[in-house]
């Protein structure tokens, strides 16, 4: 069966950047399962694993536009310490929800800190990079009704609702 719309998708895989560095991998622990058309994986590597079928193996680079994007210097603020009121000690690394330039939610990292001044960035850690994906598709099946419907892979290796 090949990888298409509305697939269950199991793939073992192995994420690099363009250093080298393993950035995440599935070895060692249970394949990755999503839903092939649903958006649940970066565009580059979804486009890269369709007609694909159980078995494949392929190695394919994702430029930043179709994977988590270009960095955008706009994501980045620096804001005083005040504006964590409550937070007893901020360290660099720590996340937290913040409004977004549309009014959306999103995650900001803080990335430094300087006297009052604290840095925050709302990029993806891995905006701007060339990701480099190893994988080997693990199996390929058709997705249930519940499953198309909600998006997303139920079960083993999916969401349990």
């Amino acid at each position: 069966m090949q990888i298409a719309a509305n697939k269950a998708v199991s793939i073992d895989y192995t994420l690099t950047n363009d250093a080298g560095e393993v950035l995440d991998s599935s070895a060692g622990g249970a394949p990755l399962v999503y839903l092939h058309g649903a958006g649940n994986i970066i565009p580059g590597l979804e486009k890269a694993l369709d007609g694909k079928q159980a078995g494949d193996e392929l190695k394919v680079s994702v430029e930043p536009e179709d994977a988590y994007g270009e960095f955008s210097a706009e994501l980045v603020a620096v804001l005083g310490r005040h504006m964590f009121e409550g937070v007893d000690e901020l360290e660099v690394g720590m996340q937290f929800h913040a409004s977004g330039p549309d009014g959306s939610m999103q995650i900001v990292t803080i990335t430094a800190l300087e006297g009052d001044e604290v840095t925050v960035d709302g990029n993806h850690p891995l905006a701007g990079q060339r990701l480099t994906f190893e994988v080997k598709v693990v199996s390929v099946r058709d997705a249930s009704d519940d499953e198309v419907a909600h998006g997303h892979i139920h079960g083993e290796g999916g969401v349990h609702h």
